[in-house]
Formats: structure tokens, sequence, C-alpha cells
């Protein structure tokens, strides 16, 4: 998994501005192509791209990994599994309150991803 991927971070040109180009007006470079694959690569198991969805979607803009096993019909180790890998790829984070996780998306994260395919 690239350094990208794992950080979450934008790739950004010398002078600070976003570089990574919409993958529809130009075509990526090697680089920003591979960190791209790996983010969608996340979200290409139906079980992680539903966890998001519920996540985006929760009213209080958060949800605990104990509310999210029956939606997804899956024990609670193979969700806490699946949100780890979208908290390592930087699209949730996760804050431990007593016995449970809760997690939120992060949206400028999720822009990101949007606006690449625009």
């Amino acid at each position: 998994m690239s350094e990208l991927v794992r950080t979450g971070a934008t790739p950004v040109s010398e002078a600070g501005v976003d570089c990574c180009p919409t993958v529809l007006a130009s075509p990526l470079p090697e680089d920003h192509a591979v960190a791209l694959a790996g983010d969608f690569a996340v979200l290409a198991d139906p079980v992680r791209l539903r966890l998001l969805s519920l996540l985006a979607s929760a009213t209080a803009g958060e949800a605990c990994v104990c509310d999210l096993v029956e939606p997804v019909g899956r024990s609670q180790p193979t969700v806490s599994h699946h949100l780890r890998v979208l908290s390592e790829a930087g699209l949730v984070v996760g804050e431990k309150r007593g016995r449970w996780v809760w997690y939120r998306t992060v949206p400028e994260r999720l822009t990101r991803l949007r606006q690449v395919l625009a």
C-alpha cells in the first residue's frame, strides 16, 4: 500500500496546490493512479462500502461499532476489521469511548475521491 493511501495524505505540488488532476480531464501520473487505485480498492468491498454509507448517513454524524453489526449482518470482529481498513485508508476515524469505538467519516478524503472522478 502506498504512503499516500496509508496516511490519507493528499499529494501536493511544490506550490502547495492539490496536484491530482481529475481522471476524466487528463491522464493521471502513475504515482497518483497507484494511490487512487488503493483508495478505491478499499471501497471495492461491499461491506466496507456499506459501512462508509452507514457512517456518512448517521444522524449523529458518527456511529458505534456495536450499532453497525446488525445492519451489515456481520460479526463484531468482522465489522471492526473492515472499519480498521477504512481507518488505515484515512476514510474514517475512530474514537474509543469505554468498551466501544465510535467512527465518523473524514469528509475531506471523501470529497477528494469524489472530485477526482468529476
